[in-house]
């Protein structure tokens, strides 16, 4: 039983600035503090390898002082916009019907929402009444590859079936005014707003890509190397500076023996559709695959021109794979890292 990628849409939100436009705002905020340590802030944001991202809200407002209640408010009211509006988009070009689908997943870890988005797409869409929904709140920017494995053992299991993965995120209602500490310097340096949506199909006939396998692999002891801490001003991020280095040191256990699994090596894989999680996770991975004779050209595109956008991030590099023209028989690997800490991978096969 093969599962294929039918579709891969995106979708952004209204507000859109380039980093130059923040830097003003990121000033203003930081004047109280010492001048050292608000030059080293600038020189994060313009070293982050973000030339641009889009918001949930407009800049004004990201700098301005609110209750964890009143961006979360905003945190629903948008993202039930994105989802509705993406996954529009994804049925139309793939000429489904909404209430053709089997099974809905819903991706987000940037707001609180009960009953989860997927919920209210059932009632803005009209999807079918005995859709199957799953909701994937708490995996972080690896989420979006674990939505899609989620669906691929459903649809294997159910032939003749159709699934959507949605992923939603709004890094923007996290930022945490007060927190003037590293962690959240670098992340509000490099995230940003978004979401996409990936169909996918265990018809007979269905179209694109086949996912040949998918495997999690997850680090020991590294529950705090990335996350949120809820706090009352809200999400308050977890980043650990050692993640890059972490990365590099399990990557050969992450790649090799999965793709053995499936007889294949690195050599065999034409395509790297790998989530940028920032400047200093792309350099590492890009290094790594620098030395097998691969580049990572669409992440480190991605990540300029949206910045990361946690789960969704890894869909936006895959959607620029899915608009291409490649060869038939051509190998990708999809990977992403998230909290846990944990590495997803999908293999597939044009």
């Amino acid at each position: 039983m093969s599962v294929k990628i039918t579709s891969v849409t995106t979708q952004l939100p209204p507000y859109c600035r380039e980093t130059k436009m923040i830097l003003p705002f990121v000033k203003q905020w930081l004047s109280d503090q010492d001048e050292r340590f608000r030059r080293k802030v600038v020189k994060i944001f313009e070293g982050a390898a973000v030339d641009k991202r889009y918001g949930i809200m407009d800049i004004e407002e990201v700098f301005t002082a609110t209750s964890f209640e009143d961006k979360n408010d905003i945190y629903i009211r948008e993202v039930k916009k994105l989802g509705t509006q993406v996954l529009q988009k994804a049925l139309k070009q793939a000429q489904w019907e909404s209430k053709s689908l089997d099974y809905i997943i819903t991706v987000s870890c940037t707001g609180i929402m009960i009953p989860s988005i997927d919920a209210y797409l059932i009632n803005e869409l009209g999807l079918k009444q005995d859709i199957i929904r799953l909701p994937v709140t708490e995996m972080g920017c690896a989420a979006g590859v674990s939505g899609i494995i989620y669906a691929r053992n459903f649809l294997q299991a159910h032939p003749g079936k159709r699934a959507a993965v949605i992923a939603i995120e709004a890094p923007t209602a996290t930022f945490q005014l007060e927190d003037y500490s590293m962690t959240n310097m670098v992340s509000a340096a490099i995230f940003g707003d978004g979401a996409a949506c990936t169909l996918l199909s265990s018809e007979e006939d269905a179209v694109g890509p086949k996912i040949l396998g998918d495997s999690m692999y997850h680090f020991y002891d590294a529950t705090d190397m990335m996350g949120f801490k809820l706090t009352n001003q809200g999400l308050q991020m977890i980043l650990d500076k050692e993640v890059p280095t972490q990365i590099s040191h399990h990557f050969p256990a992450i790649v090799n023996p999965f793709l053995e699994t499936h007889g294949k090596t690195i050599e065999d894989i034409s395509h790297l559709v790998f989530h940028p999680g920032g400047k200093k996770i792309v350099q590492t991975v890009e290094e790594l695959f620098g030395l097998m004779g691969k580049n990572i050209d669409d992440t480190k595109a991605v990540l300029r021109e949206y910045g990361n956008m946690s789960s969704a991030t890894v869909l936006f590099v895959l959607e620029r794979f899915m608009q291409k023209e490649l060869s038939k028989g051509d190998l990708g690997l999809m990977l992403s890292f998230g909290p846990g800490f944990s590495a997803q991978r999908i293999l597939l096969e044009w």
